[in-house]
């Protein structure tokens, strides 16, 4: 008896001094080891190949798990998707259906399978009951199904639930709500139905909630208010209806706010005081229905950083409180119906790099405290009444400008020459929809870092000039709808000594272009996506130098006097999705190669000269008549069918 008792208290002595820890890389729980093969039982490939390492009975020891040193029980599983190496980092695959059993590891504290987009099945039923030591879980990412169980509730240590990117469906749990500590709650991008639970004002712990891009449609709920210490709401892209709640206000330590792509209705109820919701840093309330006035105190919420209101209905004018908005950098209030002037007090935004106004009724003149906005990148005032006689010189003199958008202004007269010696180079212009005549200068060949020049519909009456081949960065050539003269061969070597051509748009329709298509010399611009060349006076064949357009997915040359045969090489484009010819003068038959066009929707070959049968088969049969209308010569589905060849007897006796 008394050697027992000595082994007794040497066994305790032992665990006291911390001599007794289990060595995790000899034992299992078996109902951990049980709830890991299931898993892996459920995964029938694994590109990351971390799952063949799973072998033996030790799992502490496993990639991806962590124990508990003293009981040895595993606490966290970690198998994301995306994995990090020291050359780069590339997201793993497992494909199969996430199983129940994993709810046997009862000590789990941490579970992070996002990212793993093969991964299917649906959310355990009994995580709620089982998994109650849960802290984060991370299953956004996969291609799970199904409900949210109600019993996830019950998780109330949970930090972190991440389920976005998914397909679940059915209505949000209420028992959410009871999850006090939760921090990050991202459902966005999945299939729910219903409203917002009201449970929600609960979270009194949540820092960041995105519910983006469900089908949620149901009334926000009006008790919204009561998330006192909320740091970050996004409600974005969801079907939410309704007004804001004017209880918004009491979200006094909330940073980030987005209620963006939704339905919702009515004013801005915020701020009504100084001081309010004195944290927010980023609202994002664009895309809705809202109406009415922006407030005159919105320059209270001075810790705002980027704001946007855009596609709205919001109407007058833009308060002069805005000046007080010192950390602003972002702004954005286009597709609204805002009237009047834009006050004095921008001049006071120090910070600002982006001023979006377009698509409003604001008037001209511009303040010249505008000039002030030394930080500011891009300026885009386009389609207001802006009745500018001019353009603005200090818009040329602002150190950081880079994006000028004026379309749509009034702007007269001839493309302003200061342009040429901006401070910072200039690399998207627009002056589109204005009045501006005389010829495209020389000097834009200069402007090497420009990637988007828009002058379309004006009254330019040029060639092209030479020193357009200098751009070598340039992927947008929009000049439709002036009168411009001479060749467009041109346009086809823009960049060309320089880096093989990076044009991706270029519409030259509706001016005076006459001569052949010489589209490119050998290896030339194949990166073109959109190519329309339309109302024009070309002539002459269309070149077998198209087939090398590979990435060409909009083609019209409709209007012109093109004529000969179809190239054959056309049907090269295999990602052609409009092809447009009509109005010109082709001849001969349509290439039997067309048929494999796959990806074409929209094709016109109406009027002109082509003749024989149409090539049986998808897409061209698809078509309707109207594709193939003014053809003389065609013939066969859609249209009518073809006569049968009559074959005459020969009266010629045989030999």
């Amino acid at each position: 008896m008394g050697c027992q008792l000595l082994l007794i208290v040497a066994v305790l002595t032992i665990i006291a001094s911390g001599e007794g820890k289990i060595n995790v890389g000899d034992v299992c729980n078996p109902n951990d080891l049980k709830g890991l093969t299931s898993f892996k039982a459920g995964i029938h490939n694994d590109t990351s190949e971390r799952l063949a390492k799973w072998v033996g009975q030790s799992c502490c020891g496993w990639e991806g798990i962590l124990c508990d040193n003293t009981t040895g029980r595993v606490t966290e599983i970690r198998l994301p998707g995306f994995i990090s190496t020291d050359d780069f980092v590339f997201q793993s695959q497992m494909e199969g259906l996430l199983s129940p059993s994993i709810t046997f590891l009862t000590s789990l504290e941490v579970l992070d399978l996002g990212g793993l987009i093969g991964l299917a099945g649906t959310i355990p039923t009994s995580i709620g009951f089982r998994l109650q030591k849960l802290r984060k879980l991370y299953l956004y990412g996969n291609k799970l199904r199904g409900l949210v169980p109600e019993s996830i509730g019950n998780l109330l240590k949970l930090e972190e639930l991440h389920l976005h990117e998914n397909g679940l469906s059915g209505t949000i749990p209420s028992s959410l709500g009871n999850l006090q500590n939760l921090n990050e709650l991202f459902l966005h991008s999945n299939q729910f139905t219903g409203k917002i639970p009201d449970s929600f004002i609960n979270l009194t712990s949540l820092v960041r909630l995105d519910l983006h891009s469900n089908y949620l449609n149901d009334h926000m709920p009006q008790k919204i208010g009561e998330l006192q210490v909320l740091e970050e709401l996004d409600f974005s892209s969801n079907l939410l209806r309704g007004k804001i709640p004017s209880s918004v206000t009491n979200l006094t330590v909330i940073s980030v706010l987005y209620l963006d792509n939704n339905y919702l209705e009515g004013a801005i109820p915020f701020p009504s005081s100084y001081g309010q919701m004195h944290s927010l840093s980023f609202l994002r309330l664009n895309n809705n229905h809202l109406t009415g006035t922006l407030p005159p105190n919105f320059g209270y919420l001075t810790s705002l950083q980027r704001v946007s209101l855009a596609n709205n209905k919001l109407q007058g004018a833009i308060p002069a409180s805005l000046g007080y908005l010192q950390d602003l950098t972002e702004l954005y209030f286009n597709g609204n119906q805002l009237s009047g002037w834009i006050p004095k007090s921008i001049g006071q935004l120090s910070s600002l790099l982006i001023f979006s106004v377009s698509h409003n009724s604001i008037k001209g003149p511009l303040p010249d405290q505008m000039s002030s906005l030394q930080n500011l990148q891009t300026v885009d005032l386009s389609f207001n009444p802006l009745n500018l006689s001019s353009t603005p010189r200090w818009l040329a003199e602002l150190p950081s400008l880079s994006r000028i958008f004026l379309a749509g202004v009034g702007i007269e007269g001839e493309i302003p020459e200061f342009l040429r010696t901006t401070p910072s180079p200039i690399q998207e212009l627009d002056l589109s929809v204005n009045h501006l005549t005389g010829s495209i200068p020389a000097w834009l060949g200069r402007l090497t870092q420009l990637y988007s020049l828009n002058l379309s519909r004006n009254a330019l009456v040029s060639e092209i000039p030479q020193t357009i081949t200098n751009l070598q960065d340039l992927g947008v050539l929009d000049l439709h709808s002036n009168k411009l003269t001479g060749q467009i061969s041109r346009v086809f070597e823009i960049g060309q000594r320089f880096s093989g051509g990076s044009l991706t748009y270029v519409d030259l329709s509706d001016n005076s272009f006459s001569s052949g298509i010489e589209l490119m010399g050998e290896g030339g611009q194949t990166g073109i996506q959109f190519l329309n060349l339309s109302h024009n006076f070309l002539e002459g064949r269309l070149p077998n130098s198209i087939g090398r357009l590979k990435s060409l997915r909009s083609l019209d040359l409709s209007y012109n006097t093109l004529g000969f045969v179809l190239p054959n090489t056309l049907a090269n484009e295999s990602l052609l999705e409009t092809l447009k010819l009509q109005k010109n003068q082709f001849t001969g038959k349509i290439p039997s190669e067309f048929l494999n066009l796959r990806k074409l929707k929209d094709l016109d070959l109406s009027d002109n000269l082509l003749e024989g049968e149409i090539p049986a088969g998808n897409p061209l049969s698809n078509f309707p008549e109207s594709s193939f209308s003014g053809n003389r010569g065609l013939c066969g589905k859609p249209l009518t069918p073809c006569k049968a060849r009559v074959l005459v007897k020969s009266t010629i006796p045989a030999n």
